[in-house]
């Protein structure tokens, strides 16, 4: 038997011999006065003399996280929500409930109620009168010196990350105040919160492969959202001017530190505004998501200190290919070289691409990882967004940026196409290229021309991921560390 299976053997005795004593080992509920969190913080400057004056009695309740037993007393540390208080157990007090201490175990659930006191050492602690059994751990906590620190198992078992690693907790904890405080930027500007189809007749909205099932009762093929960018333009067709989405979308692609296949994106529309006032929205929400969350307008990342002091830089795809890739401009403009330059830097499919997919892949490459940023890269190509307005100036680009931050793409916004002829011709382009191989390349949307040929205003539109956002903020490299529950290849 190994030593994991003799300590849960253990266990599973000590469950057994308190149902022989008569307790209810598994019992409904349990009422506390007070949350250990609340209890730690109006009484951490309260004196032992003042403590003592005060005779204040508390029922706690929570997870044993240490216990350090010295024969008839023992300490045991109690944590509920990420907050601890110490318990100080004497058989003195509590009489014939020592038998339940006595089959305590690390992780168990317990109730306490007793009197507030410091000790010698200035611990805030509950002198224990009642014991409640609430719950058996029958497995062991990882050991507490060097918590959970292989990083696939963190993954695959985040409650026990999360009990015995507090910086993993932090993280999902300004990932929460993140989105509060998202929500509260857009609700005080007069945004609606809406809700979208997470399952789709067409996916559309953005050039991914999507996840495909099935709805038996209709006898049709439907798809996992790649993003809702369709549907919440719809919405503006129908006089919706202000609305977001904090949204789970999914794209049938690969797993990387950067990519989960279904992740968080914060999307929204404003109409009568252009990808310029999406570029001045974009600085101040985020700008004023750091002040809020962080308490100050900059980001460390990777070693590095990111200042989001506006204003942010901004220049276009060409000239970051030029400037940041170092590609000259006679390979940029032919595109047998600019071919040939993918080819030596190893791009797949290069024969299939496009000259604007071209730039698009050379970009990755070359430029992107030099983005420490904040930066906008604006004025794409236009077959790499099927849904932009194009520039006056220049019909094979459009109007779009992507932001940047730390290496990663931030953000991307388009002044919205809302002419029904332009899409239409889009779409019809994006037909062409999936029957010609690219398995990523939009879908014929005719019921979203149709709402287009109602009308739509000059419109805005930017998708933010709330995952790296959220990377960004919490300093961590790999976008499973902001995930709760990554997408994990199931263990054989």
């Amino acid at each position: 038997m190994s030593t994991e299976e003799q300590y849960t053997q253990q266990r599973r005795e000590k469950l057994e011999k308190l149902r022989q004593l008569g307790i209810d080992v598994y019992p409904r509920q349990f009422q506390y006065t007070h949350p250990i969190r609340e209890i730690v913080s109006e009484l951490k400057d309260r004196s032992a003399e003042e403590l003592g004056a005060m005779h204040l009695r508390e029922r706690v309740s929570g997870r044993i996280m240490a216990l350090r037993g010295h024969g008839k007393a023992a300490f045991l540390n109690l944590q509920q929500d990420g907050a601890q208080i110490q318990v100080y157990v004497r058989k003195d007090n509590i009489g014939d409930q020592f038998a339940i201490y006595e089959c305590l175990d690390m992780g168990d659930f317990i109730g306490v109620e007793g009197e507030i006191f410091r000790t010698r050492t200035g611990e805030l602690t509950v002198k224990a009168e009642q014991l409640t059994f609430l719950a058996k751990a029958l497995m062991p906590l990882p050991e507490k010196w060097h918590g959970l620190q292989d990083v696939e198992l963190r993954y695959r078992q985040r409650y026990l990350d999360l009990l015995v690693n507090p910086e993993a907790r932090q993280i999902f904890e300004i990932r929460s105040k993140m989105i509060a405080a998202i929500r509260n930027y857009f609700d005080s500007r007069d945004f609606l919160e809406v809700e979208t189809p997470m399952m789709q007749v067409i996916a559309g909205g953005a050039l991914a492969r999507p996840f495909k099932t099935h709805h038996n009762a209709l006898d049709m093929d439907l798809y996992l959202r790649i993003a809702p960018e369709l549907y919440l333009k719809r919405l503006t067709v129908g006089g919706m001017d202000r609305v977001y989405e904090i949204n789970r979308s999914f794209r049938n692609e690969g797993i990387s530190t950067m990519h989960n296949p279904e992740f968080t994106m914060l999307e929204f529309y404003i109409a009568y505004y252009d990808y310029n006032d999406m570029m001045n929205l974009t600085e101040e929400l985020i700008t004023g998501l750091a002040r809020d969350v962080l308490g100050k307008e900059e980001l460390e990342f990777e070693g590095k200190t990111i200042s989001l002091a506006r204003p942010w830089k901004r220049i276009s795809m060409r000239d970051a290919l030029l400037e940041i890739g170092k590609v000259p401009v006679e390979v940029l403009e032919d595109e047998t070289k600019l071919r040939d330059l993918a080819i030596e830097k190893k791009i797949k499919d290069v024969t299939k691409l496009s000259r604007g997919k071209l730039w698009g892949e050379l970009f990755s490459d070359l430029v992107e990882p030099a983005l420490t940023g904040p930066v906008f890269i604006i004025d794409y190509p236009r077959e790499l967004s099927p849904l932009s307005k194009t520039r006056a100036d220049d019909p094979s680009t459009v109007e779009r940026f992507e932001l940047y931050i730390g290496g990663m793409e931030i953000a991307n916004a388009y002044s919205e196409l809302n002419d029904p002829v332009d899409q239409k011709r889009r779409f019809d382009e994006q037909l062409r290229a999936h029957e010609a191989g690219d398995q990523e390349a939009h879908s014929m949307d005719e019921d979203y021309v149709m709402a287009l040929e109602h009308g739509m205003p000059p419109t805005g539109g930017e998708g933010i991921g709330i995952d790296r956002l959220t990377m960004l903020f919490t300093g961590v490299r790999s976008i499973r560390e902001v995930i709760l529950f990554p997408l994990l290849k199931p263990k054989i």
